[in-house]
């Protein structure tokens, strides 16, 4: 069990904090936000301090971080605070929901993984690595870092999913294809063949539309 703060104070952290409280033995004591951000100094009944002074009075010694934002930027804001947290020396948990079917000890930290997963044998996922509700992971398949799920996806059987991926609802990825370094797969996708780094593809069978994801979700 340890004792959490949660960044943020928007839906991804009011979720989190309802996740952990309900379906985890950790403690949430408290909420974190950059201090430009920092409007209230209360949020779910707990305290709001500025990340820029977390350690005088949450230190890493003694208390844990748990990073759950949202994919913008391709996963590089929730990858910068990540790094932050680690360089300042917190220890990170990850959430994975008693509710998900999981068949893999291979799964690293500052990860929340939702209800209705099916996670198959001989996965392995990484660190930073958000899965929303109902996805398949396809046995072998590799998950790194930084990396966002939304929800109803597919992925299929010996599958790569290479850093800053993104995958909108109900996307399809077939087995034995690596899904390249910042790739945006859109809503209702279905990946038929491997994905080139930093592009964003659509349809059925989805096709590279040329434009860098960083442009497109921002």
């Amino acid at each position: 069990m340890a004792k959490v703060v949660i960044f943020g104070v928007l839906d991804t952290a009011q979720l989190a904090k309802f996740y952990l409280d309900t379906d985890s033995e950790h403690q949430v004591v408290a909420f974190t936000i950059n201090r430009a951000y920092l409007q209230d100094t209360e949020f779910e009944g707990l305290p709001v301090v500025a990340f820029e002074e977390l350690e005088s009075a949450y230190p890493p010694e003694s208390f844990s971080l748990f990073i759950p934002m949202t994919a913008s930027k391709m996963n590089h804001n929730r990858r910068a605070l990540y790094e932050e947290g680690k360089s300042r020396g917190y220890p990170f948990i990850s959430y994975v929901s008693s509710k998900a079917t999981v068949l893999t000890s291979h799964i690293g930290e500052n990860c929340f993984i939702l209800e209705d997963n099916t996670i198959q044998p001989f996965v392995r996922i990484g660190n930073n690595v958000v899965l929303w509700s109902g996805n398949h992971i396809g046995h072998h398949s590799t998950i790194h870092d930084h990396v966002f799920f939304t929800s109803h996806i597919v992925l299929s059987g010996h599958c790569i999913v290479e850093e800053h991926c993104f995958f909108g609802v109900n996307a399809t990825v077939r087995d034995a294809v690596t899904i390249a370094e910042g790739t945006l797969v859109a809503m209702g996708a279905v990946i038929t063949k491997s994905t080139k780094a930093w592009d964003v593809y659509l349809g059925n069978p989805a096709k590279a539309l040329g434009k860098n994801s960083m442009d497109v979700y921002k």
